[in-house]
């Protein structure tokens, strides 16, 4: 065959590729308001980076349509001129279900991605298993699964739903580090709801059972929720910017849009004087790091806890703050999972923890001991504790109980401890305590509110500040709200080369 007749057959098989399910099923998946798979990976990737890899690869199901591709894109490419991995599930072709040639391509890009050490990027967009193919199709996601927890801790693994995401195609986002949900045209459920009517007589649309809120708001499964495909792309393209590109390596630093002064006479004013009166902590946030930019993790989940990253000096950090304006910042089941999961990942991946505290303690009641408080509670403990990147906590407020040794205590390896003057640091808060000490004496008094108003005074004075902690070395240095950034950026600088180790071992066995 001579060299033109070869030419001719390339850009053929081009047009083929290029076509994928063709312009009748294209024109139905914009119509849905969702990009194709090609056009998502070129919005998502720096322009002209893409390389891709399998274009031709084909299933092995006889008297079936051959597509070349079958169903996914795959290949490598650039984010902000930095190495990525990625592959973008096409729902025009058999409806993005994954088959046996279809779960190799992307466990070709997995596997060099794990040899160079650069994140995966999974844009899912498939109707789950492809029939025709049986268990060879199910043999496929465990493939798939098996490398997601093998690059789990050693590669950033970031899954966005741009579509249906069903049964077993579940599994594989739920493995990986963040999953982003688009708005209105993303699900995600292990059986749908025709399938629960049947078995649970239970009547579920689409969006209640497996919906972007539903998976943000009620069961944390996802961390971010956009509002179209571009959105979920670019939102993916900054939460890269903070992120390392493996677990041998540092966050890129970028330095701030604008000069920050290191100390803030705003935040001063932040903490109210009263004790009961709830404040946002996203003021004190934003009050110190740079740009004031404050890039949230699972802001509709568990709400009283609040993680994310930011930037202080030009270095990525993570945050992980009580928040006062929602259930007093207290600690339950779910915000315990939230922190741990967030702190695990910080860990993992050399990206310093900053924690601003400011916690009543664990919720009581009969449903949070019952569905395991003790043992979801304990997850965060363990996370802090395991941690050993630079970690640094500052009390702004309440540091009451167990749960002021969880929240990065100086006594599990923190580094710094940093606490405001109104803070408060006991066993329990000044009230609760005068019923348990002094309960009988103060419905004896005379005055019983000016006795107790008189013995919280003196409990305050002795046992609830930060100078008593202080004395015993809790805290290594009481300082002003608004030197809270000076505090940081020295400290951060200063652990810049911090080492630790913990014994050698194969796994601890965190208690999930």
């Amino acid at each position: 065959m001579s060299l033109e007749k070869k030419i001719e057959k390339l850009k053929a098989k081009h047009a083929q590729v290029v076509a994928a399910g063709g312009e009748a099923r294209v024109k139905k998946q914009r119509e849905g308001g969702k990009l194709t798979a090609r056009e998502r990976v070129a919005a998502f990737l720096d322009e002209g980076s893409f390389e891709e890899m399998d274009a031709l690869m084909v299933h092995r199901n006889p008297g079936v349509e051959k597509i070349p591709g079958d169903g996914v894109v795959t290949g490598i490419g650039r984010v902000d001129g930095r190495p990525v991995a990625i592959f973008a599930q096409d729902f025009t072709v058999f409806g993005g279900s994954l088959s046996e040639a279809y779960a190799k391509k992307i466990c070709k890009v997995m596997d060099l991605a794990m040899k160079v050490g650069c994140p995966v990027i999974g844009l899912n967009d498939s109707g789950g298993a492809r029939i025709q193919e049986g268990v060879v199709s199910l043999g496929g996601y465990a493939d798939i699964f098996l490398r997601n927890t093998l690059a789990s801790g050693v590669i950033p693994q970031i899954s966005l739903i741009m579509g249906p995401c069903a049964g077993g195609a579940v599994y594989s986002p739920a493995i990986t580090d963040f999953i982003t949900m688009v708005k209105g045209t993303s699900y995600m459920f292990v059986t749908g709801p025709d399938v629960i009517k049947t078995v649970t007589h239970e009547e579920v649309t689409k969006e209640e059972l497996g919906g972007a809120h539903t998976h943000a708001a009620k069961s944390g499964v996802a961390q971010f929720v956009c509002a179209s495909d571009l959105a979920a792309l670019a939102h993916t393209r900054e939460l890269l910017s903070f992120l390392p590109s493996n677990n041998l390596g540092e966050a890129p630093r970028r330095a701030s849009k604008r000069e920050m002064p290191l100390e803030n006479p705003d935040l001063d004013k932040v903490v109210p004087d009263d004790p009961s009166k709830p404040y946002d902590i996203r003021d004190i946030i934003k009050g110190v790091v740079d740009d004031a930019h404050f890039f949230e993790v699972a802001e509709a989940f568990a709400p009283n806890l609040v993680v994310g990253f930011a930037r202080i000096d030009g270095r990525s950090i993570g945050i992980v703050a009580n928040q006062p304006a929602y259930y007093a910042g207290v600690l339950d089941i779910a915000s315990s999972e939230k922190g741990a999961r967030f702190v695990r990942f910080c860990d993992a991946f050399n990206i310093p923890l900053i924690t601003f505290e400011d916690v009543p303690g664990f919720l009581p009641g009969v449903t949070q001991e019952h569905g395991g408080i003790i043992r979801h509670g304990a997850k965060l403990l363990y996370a802090f504790c395991e941690a050993t990147v630079p970690k640094i906590t500052v009390i702004t407020r309440k540091a009451y109980g167990g749960a002021y040794c969880v929240m990065a205590s100086k006594h599990i390896r923190t580094d710094f401890n940093f606490a405001y003057p109104t803070a408060e640091i006991a066993v329990m808060g000044a009230e609760g305590a005068m019923n348990v000490l002094h309960g009988k004496a103060i419905a004896a008094a005379p005055d019983p509110l000016a006795k107790k108003a008189e013995l919280v005074a003196e409990y305050n004075e002795k046992f609830a500040n930060p100078y008593i902690a202080a004395e015993f070395g809790f805290i290594d240095e009481v300082i002003l709200p608004r030197e809270t950034r000076l505090k940081l950026v020295k400290a951060l600088a200063f652990l810049d080369t911090k080492r630790e180790s913990t014994p050698p071992k194969k796994h601890g066995n965190i208690p999930l």
